[in-house]
């Protein structure tokens, strides 16, 4: 049971550390962000920027921050699955 609990903190660790680069709209809308689900940086192509309709661009950012999150989300899931797999816990929502 402790090396489950030291390798599940191992593996937590690493997937905090890991960075993802997600982008929304074509590509005109970039968002980096960890497994912390901290967003590190976004960056916005000009060609997307119309000061007559801010809302297209704020739509496009909110789709690049929700696919990131979600990216994090499930690569966390797929990772604790495949450890709880290992030592023969049944599926389990992490």
């Amino acid at each position: 049971a402790q090396k489950m609990q030291e390798d599940m903190a191992a593996l937590q660790e690493d997937l905090d550390a890991r960075e993802y680069d997600i982008s929304a709209g074509g590509g005109v809308v970039n968002v980096k962000i960890n497994g912390k689900k901290e967003i590190l940086s976004v960056k916005i192509d000009t060609e997307v920027i119309d000061p007559d309709d801010p809302e297209t661009l704020g739509d496009v950012i909110v789709a690049a921050v929700n696919e990131a999150i979600s990216r994090v989300e499930n690569e966390a899931e797929t990772a604790m699955a495949a450890l709880a797999s290992k030592y023969g816990i049944p599926d389990c929502a992490f």
